[in-house]
């Protein structure tokens, strides 16, 4: 670190105007088990927001701030340590957003892309700070575009429906002329991590890293890496489970004795055995890591994964092979672990071609990101990227009333449109065909 950054790090300390934290065991996972430097752009979670409403900018710099004095992580940057980096957490700080008025040309749906694009695109200084920004894009006189992106070292999914409840929040306090700000968080993100860190002591890390060394033992790739050097970029696709497959697959889990997780899993597992021949298939799953109330209004980076080993077997009944999975991911969630501490217990490091444990992602995602529409304003929130590029191969489902959003993430190093429409394709099938007929056997399954 250069002298003068030495010198204000110093007088930050002494005055007060910031501290030192260590890293949180969720944030450890990115430098420590991650095969993409913390640093890439492809850690940057991207969304906009479509608002409807005559919000000037001057509204929008004052509720932002208020954000900002309640969630610590918009204050933080990265410092790098003897052993390991630490958290700077500032005691106040502006907030980073910028305005621009579109013109006609500027407004089309290519162009807004184009500029999005450019902004998500733009790495985040993290000695510097703050490890997010904001522009708003004013396309007429109530319709403006917020774009945010956000490092994934301060943010996970569900800190996006946090962010939206706090800048509503926010506004509506300057609409309504107070003067204060929003009531700060039951719980920080720094005393979250360090309630973490206290609830894992080395013992308890031992007695769960035996279970996975007997869970994962043998555990096999589904396939090889692409060439080194490739591009972890992930490619999207969006597809649909419509409404009576969703419903189908609804009864399948309450005749098995499961849940829509566990029938999905299962039905997503076999058809990973159908696509590379493997029948021992080895996935993750995001946790949300917000059981507790207190953290559940805070933004940060609180997630971790959870790895799912099923074996597929062609004579087993579906309803048995529901409740087997339910079994395992019940056994494997009640054995979760830090990430990183479960990378170094298996002694599975990553590669810059490898994520460690598994290269395919698999979520029923069930944080809150609301839409809002009240009276004058109008917010809805829509995805881009999601942080999510060691992953080969990513399966995000969201139920979105009567019918499923399947999202595709994909590497294109490894994979192409049309192997995601082919995967998707028997996905769909399979789900029609194991639905009707829980009694079946996955060896039946046949499209």
């Amino acid at each position: 670190m250069p002298v003068d950054n030495r010198s204000r790090l110093k007088q930050w300390l002494e005055t007060g105007e910031a501290r030192l934290q260590p890293l949180t065991f969720s944030q450890r996972e990115l430098w420590e088990a991650s095969p993409v430097p913390v640093a890439d752009v492809s850690h940057h979670i991207c969304t906009f927001m479509e608002v409807r409403s005559k919000i000037s900018p001057k509204e929008c710099e004052v509720a932002m701030q208020r954000v900002v004095d309640r969630q610590e992580v918009l204050r933080l940057s990265i410092l790098p340590g003897k052993t390991q980096p630490l958290q700077l957490i500032r005691t106040t700080c502006a907030p980073v957003m910028a305005f621009h008025e579109l013109t006609a040309a500027e407004s089309r749906a290519e162009a807004l892309e184009e500029r999005m694009q450019e902004f998500f695109a733009r790495p985040f200084d993290l000695l510097r700070g703050p490890l997010y920004r904001v522009e708003v894009l004013r396309r007429g006189p109530e319709d403006l575009v917020l774009v945010f992106a956000i490092h994934h070292a301060i943010a996970d999914g569900w800190t996006l429906g946090v962010f939206v409840q706090d800048i509503f929040a926010a506004y509506l306090l300057g609409a309504m002329g107070a003067l204060g700000g929003l009531q700060p968080v039951a719980l920080s993100y720094s005393d979250w991590g360090a309630a973490e860190r206290a609830a894992w002591p080395p013992k308890k890390l031992e007695e769960h890293a035996s279970f996975w060394k007997i869970q994962l033992a043998g555990a096999p790739r589904l396939w090889n890496p692409p060439a080194t050097g490739a591009s972890r970029r992930l490619e999207r696709e969006v597809r649909f489970i419509p409404a009576e497959v969703t419903n189908a697959v609804r009864d399948l889990a309450r005749r098995s004795d499961a849940t829509l997780f566990s029938a999905l899993l299962t039905t997503f597992q076999i058809t990973l055995s159908r696509w590379t021949g493997e029948t021992d298939i080895v996935v993750g799953t995001p946790v949300a890591n917000r059981a507790k109330q207190a953290v559940r209004e805070t933004m940060g980076y609180c997630s971790g994964n959870v790895p799912l080993r099923g074996r597929v077997v062609p004579d087993r009944t579906l309803e048995d092979s529901v409740r087997e999975t339910h079994q395992m991911a019940v056994d494997s969630f009640a054995n979760a672990m830090p990430f990183a501490e479960l990378v170094r217990a298996l002694d599975d490091p990553p590669t810059p071609d490898h994520n460690p444990i598994f290269d395919v992602r698999f979520a029923l995602q069930n944080h809150p990101i609301p839409d809002i529409d009240v009276p004058g304003l109008s917010v809805q929130l829509r995805m881009c990227s999601t942080g999510t590029a060691r992953f080969d191969l990513g399966c995000e489902i969201t139920e979105m009333g009567d019918r499923l959003e399947v999202i595709w993430l994909y590497r294109k190093a490894l994979f192409s449109p049309g192997d995601i429409e082919t995967l998707h394709s028997l996905f769909l099938s399979l789900l029609n065909l194991s639905s009707p007929s829980p009694k079946r056997r996955a060896a039946a399954l046949t499209i």
